[in-house]
């Protein structure tokens, strides 16, 4: 690990320092240097410095941010994209299909997916990752999420898991097949395992746990409520999903006679130690309430387009306080892990509402950055500050996608979006992109390897189901 990198004279330097998203674009400053000594910032500002490093990295033709966080995922089903009879479903049949997939799920096509996950992720420019990691089937590897861990902990990024859950299956009113959930007993005794074993609390920590039962329609009230409990005792965050569909609400409403939001509130979710994927299909008071309680969201444009699931107020959700983020979701309802898209459709997803609920730039990088930070947790990333850890990303403006639209270099980011790789991505203080390649990783091998076990899985649950899931 090179021990002291100076990036010098970049086009652009977002630092993202100020407590508001205007106020963090203001600090946006050209040319003079950002400096790295070990896994922390040292110095970084307008001046230009000639510092002695291991290395030097020009930027003049760069924008250098602070690294995109990204809080909500489901790496598994970064094996069943594009799968042919979901591309038109909406999420309860696409739920369905998919769990007849997944049942064959085993620590190797875990280490896989979170392979491919990863590494999409680090290549369009995240630096910090949570996963929603909820399903364990009956006779696999009880240690799937220790794979999930290990295999990002080994490619470089700074990992967030939830250990998720299911315990409510179809025979007791649930929407998952009994084999793929768990007794809440299995389940607590497994999250108290993996809290003494990978969780830290220290500032810069790589490795952080939280707790995620999956969603109203596969989780039992009592796992609820025991979450809750198991988060207090050791200091921990709590996830779920919320409002994503109107499928969720009337299954809520049916089954508990209540809204979803109004029946988490009933089991105490709704504080400042819980965040929230999707959180579409909500009303002016539970937006509110939100907002008091500063709960955190995870806003998923692309998933939300993609199942038809609607366009999550988030103007609204900002105005009121909550800490809002960006998010690719899972690779089944995306199709992809990459993260600076996400940006971009966040933007023109919010034209489609009336003109006061549109998101502006300032906005936008601010949830890619501070506030995905914010929403896990943590005020030790997401700026380019002397004193936090080094995790930034450099993007070179001599791309095709970006001639011509330089005169606002860090909107054409959104605007001009390029889907090819980031150049450069340093977490930790530790490069793992260079020029757009992963530092530590064959790309050949998971591509072939990926490839391999979506093919086993899904041509499993083909004679299974006896339906065609390929072209």
């Amino acid at each position: 690990m090179l021990s002291k990198v100076l990036i010098k004279n970049p086009l652009l330097c977002v630092p993202m320092r100020g407590d508001t998203p205007t106020a963090a674009l203001d600090s946006i400053w050209r040319g003079g240097h950002i400096f790295i000594e070990g896994e922390k910032i040292s110095s970084a500002g307008p001046e230009v410095r000639d510092i002695s490093a291991d290395l030097v990295i020009d930027a003049s033709r760069m924008i250098v941010l602070p690294g995109l966080v990204n809080t909500h995922h489901h790496f598994f089903q970064t094996l069943t994209r594009n799968i042919l009879a979901t591309q038109a479903a909406p999420l309860f049949d696409w739920l369905t299909i998919n769990y007849e997939i997944w049942r064959g799920i085993d620590g190797g096509a875990i280490v896989c997916s979170t392979e491919t996950a990863v590494a999409d992720l680090l290549k369009s420019g995240c630096t910090t990752t949570t996963d929603h990691l909820y399903l364990f089937p009956e006779g696999a590897d009880p240690l799937l999420l220790d794979y999930e861990i290990e295999a990002a902990k080994a490619m470089g990024i700074r990992f967030q898991p939830t250990r998720g859950s299911m315990s409510l299956g179809k025979s007791t009113g649930g929407l998952p097949p009994n084999d793929v959930v768990q007794s809440e007993d299995a389940i607590i005794a497994d999250v108290k395992r993996l809290v003494r074993k990978y969780h830290s609390a220290a500032p810069g920590a790589m490795v952080k746990l939280a707790l995620a039962p999956c969603s109203p329609f596969s989780v039992t009230e009592k796992l609820m409520r025991l979450t809750v409990e198991l988060a207090e005792e050791y200091q921990l965050q709590i996830h779920t999903h919320l409002a994503e569909t109107l499928d969720e609400e009337e299954f809520c409403l049916q089954k508990f006679g209540l809204r979803p939001f109004d029946y988490l509130h009933k089991l105490g979710w709704i504080r400042k130690n819980a965040w929230f994927a999707h959180a579409i299909h909500l009303n002016a008071r539970e937006i509110e309430q939100l907002g008091q309680a500063q709960c955190g969201i995870a806003h998923c444009p692309t998933s939300n387009m993609r199942l038809g699931s609607g366009i999550a107020p988030i103007k609204e959700l900002l105005t009121a306080g909550a800490r809002v983020s960006l998010a690719v979701d899972g690779s089944a309802s995306n199709d992809s892990s990459n993260l600076l898209a996400e940006l971009r459709n966040a933007l023109l997803l919010s034209r489609l509402r009336e003109k006061s609920k549109w998101l502006n730039v300032a906005e936008i990088i601010w949830m890619a950055t501070r506030g995905g930070a914010a929403v896990l947790g943590r005020d030790d990333i997401g700026e380019i500050t002397p004193g936090k850890w080094a995790d930034l990303i450099l993007i070179d403006l001599d791309r095709i996608e970006y001639a011509g639209a330089q005169h606002d270099p860090l909107a054409a980011l959104i605007f001009n979006v390029a889907l090819q790789p980031v150049d450069y991505v340093i977490v930790n203080g530790k490069i793992v992109v260079a020029k757009g390649r992963l530092m530590s990783s064959d790309e050949a091998g998971i591509i072939r390897r990926q490839q391999e076990m979506s093919d086993r899985l899904v041509q499993r649950a083909e004679k299974q189901l006896g339906i065609r899931l390929r072209r």
